[in-house]
């Protein structure tokens, strides 16, 4: 009597099982499609910049960099705080290349003998969103943009845009510097604390 109760569970178990798809089937089945709007979207390629130059901005220690009569390629800003610090000063660099929103990346800069990588993310500049980030005035990784040899910045996705020869990106650095240092010594500030 108890073998057959056990042989007719085991039987009872076995039905079940086969009425049942495995959890992966079940898993497949009710599985919504993947939301292809959280993908990067497609590389794009590395830009043309033979004939590119630095030309200023309208915007004081701004520069654009690209072909003329064309649409900027890159551009490069000194942004002072308030106080007029060399600790606060920054260095914005732009990449005019579409970014997803959100989307994060290091940007390489290679050149002058130098091999940095820098922090950037997707800005909205109001029209699209554009790969920018910012380097303090006194950071060593600048020292790739203020030599006189070719520069390249590579961006994840946008390509390899290669900065011509040019002397342009160090005169901003410097006149940002320069700008830092008047601004610190305004009337009114404290003065620097003196070496005693």
């Amino acid at each position: 009597m108890i073998r057959l109760r056990y042989t007719s569970a085991l039987l009872a178990v076995a039905a079940l099982a086969a009425c049942q798809p495995p959890a992966a089937d079940r898993y497949e089945g009710r599985a919504d499609p993947p939301d292809t709007a959280t993908y990067a979207s497609e590389p794009q390629p590395s830009p043309d910049a033979e004939g590119a130059v630095w030309a200023p901005s309208q915007t004081p220690l701004r520069m654009l960099y690209g072909i003329p009569g064309q649409r900027p390629l890159a551009a490069l800003a000194c942004e002072i705080a308030d106080e007029g610090s060399e600790e606060e000063a920054r260095v914005r660099i732009t990449r005019f290349a579409r970014a997803d929103e959100g989307a994060q990346a290091l940007m390489a800069l290679v050149g002058n003998g130098h091999k940095e990588r820098m922090a950037v993310e997707a800005v909205d500049n109001g029209r699209a969103f554009l790969w920018e980030g910012t380097l303090p005035l006194a950071s060593e990784k600048l020292d790739a943009l203020t030599g006189l040899r070719e520069v390249q910045m590579t961006v994840p996705g946008a390509g390899t845009l290669v900065l011509n020869e040019s002397e342009a990106p160090r005169d901003l650095i410097e006149a940002c510097r320069l700008a830092v240092r008047q601004a610190s010594s305004r009337p009114g500030q404290d003065p620097p604390p003196s070496a005693e």
